[in-house]
This record gives C-alpha cells, structure tokens and sequence, in this order.
C-alpha cells in the first residue's frame, strides 16, 4: 500500500543537512547523462494567470513525478504561490510507493542546490551575505547556506519594506535598499517574483557568487545583462535555454552545468564572480522524496507511524 505523507509529515523526514549532499549526487547524477528527465511541461491558467507544471524523472535512486502549481497572486491572499505534489513509483514494478506534500521539498531542495553551489563556488571566507526577496525561498536559503558558510553579516532587501524589515528582525539581519543589500556581499541570493531586473551587475563585488532562483519564465528576469555577463552555472542547459528570461534574453554564453563542475569535470572558477541560475528540476525532487521515504518506512518498519 503506497504511503500518503502530509507536509508536517514530511518535515519529520527530511534534514537539510541531509538534504544538500543528495542534491550533489542528483545534480552530478543528471549532468553525467543517468537520469531521464524531460524539460517541465507547463500549461498557463489564465485567468487567473497560474501555471500548472508536470516534472517526471527517472533517476538511479527513483521514479516519480512532481505536480506544481504558481500561482504569484496567491501572495496578495497570504497562501503560497508554489504548491505542490510527488509522486513516486517502485522503478522495477511500476508499483505506486508514496504521494506525498511536495511544497515544502520544493523549498528545502531549491535551497540545498543553492547551498551546494556556494560550497563550491563561493569564497571559503565568505562574510556577508545578501537576501533579495523575503519569502519562503528567502527563509529556506538562508537556514541552508548558514551551513555552508560562517556569515557575520546578513543583509535583507524586499520589494515591500515592511516584509523586509520583519524578515530582517526573524533572522537577525538588516533591512537596506537592494544596492546597499548587494554592495560588499560574498553570496548573493536573490528570490522574487519580479519580472523585470532588480540586480544590477554594477552592484556586484568582484569574485562574489550569486544564487538566482526566480524569474522561471523565458520573458521574466531577476538580474540585468551585465549580471548575466559573469561566469553563469545552470542546474541544466537545455531547461535554461528554453524557461529561463535572463540566459535567454541576456544572450549570455551558460559555462557549464553545476553538475559537471561538482564532478570536477570543468574547472569551478571560483575565483571569479559567479552566477548560479537555478530553474529546479524533477532529479531534486525525486532524491529528496526518497529521503523522506526511506526515513518514513523505516520508521514504520519499527512499528511508529510515519
């Protein structure tokens, strides 16, 4: 009988610390060509102007699927613009294994990607770091890549001051302009909603590494061109050359796949200013719900629910 796993549920299985090393293997796993995963199928709702999104992969760990629903005017309801659910299948019978909530495994994966590529791509001294964005995304990344890095400083910038200031005050950091937020900082994070650049290039200090989680759409963007004009890494090039507005619209040239440079087959060049353009793929998904399944039916193998 295939487990049925609620969002709290899934919160008792699974561990960012956990988390960021199977994102390592999954992104090396699809960079090395042993994962069947095809570019998201996305079909728009408008009205009211969502998109519902099928992610199914095959990985050496896992079969299975996630549905995704964005709807970004679900923030002005005060419900979450990404919802989500997994599925997952026994690869050697088809059988099902679990559904299970996928909405907080969206926002823990995206994160432990991100925390990854600052591992391996930011300064090893990295001091300050900047928040673009106040959301879920902006929460996630900062519990993932304070294990990583030893921040002294963070910096938080948000289209609306006020989510700014009370997202300043939850972690500790401070509320600023978004050049100010920028200016000096070794990581950059930047997760919005915007459709238009709100990072300018100018802004960035040489050598600091920027992760760039919004903007999903082939005409939406988050960083202007001379941004995108540093050493760009993407989770994968044929989904960034098709959805993502800043490779595409800046006409940059992507460097390699974060995967390829985590299996050290590319040099990291993490001497330079670095850019991480993360879209999120079915590979993520996949390797983090098996992680809550494995941890869910030892559990129940030990007789406690899961």
């Amino acid at each position: 009988m295939a487990l049925h796993l609620d969002k709290e549920q899934v919160r008792k299985h699974l561990r960012m610390e956990e988390l960021i090393p199977a994102m390592e293997k999954a992104l090396i796993d699809f960079s090395a060509g042993k994962v069947t995963q095809p570019v998201r199928l996305v079909i728009t709702v408008d009205p009211p102007g969502g998109f519902f999104g099928m992610m199914p992969a095959r990985t050496p760990d896992g079969l299975g699927i996630k549905l995704v629903t964005f709807y970004p005017k679900n923030a002005e309801r005060g419900i979450p613009t990404h919802m989500a659910t997994i599925f997952l299948a026994d690869p050697e019978t088809g059988a099902p294994l679990a559904v299970m909530d996928g909405t907080l495994i969206t926002e823990m994966r995206t994160a432990a990607v991100s925390a990854a590529a600052t591992k391996l791509l930011a300064s090893s001294d990295a001091k300050i770091l900047a928040i673009l964005g106040s959301g879920v995304q902006a929460r996630s990344h900062v519990e993932a890549l304070r294990l990583v890095r030893r921040f002294e400083e963070v910096r938080v910038w948000s289209p609306t001051k006020a989510h700014a200031e009370q997202f300043a005050k939850q972690i500790g950091a401070k509320a600023m302009s978004a050049e100010d937020v920028v200016r000096g900082a070794d990581v950059v994070v930047i997760a919005t909603s915007s459709k238009t650049p709100v990072l300018c290039g100018t802004w960035l200090k040489g050598g600091c590494h920027v992760n760039a989680v919004g903007a999903c759409r082939p005409d939406w963007r988050e960083l202007d061109d001379e941004a995108m004009a540093n050493v760009v890494f993407v989770d994968s090039r044929e989904a960034a050359v098709k959805e993502s507005g800043d490779v595409i619209l800046s006409g940059t040239e992507i460097y390699a796949e974060l995967g390829e440079a985590l299996a050290r087959k590319v040099p990291a060049r993490a001497n330079e200013t670095t850019i991480f353009k993360s879209l999120g793929m079915a590979v993520e998904d996949i390797a983090a719900a098996m992680l809550v399944y494995r941890s869910a039916t030892a559990q129940f193998r030990e007789g406690r629910p899961p």
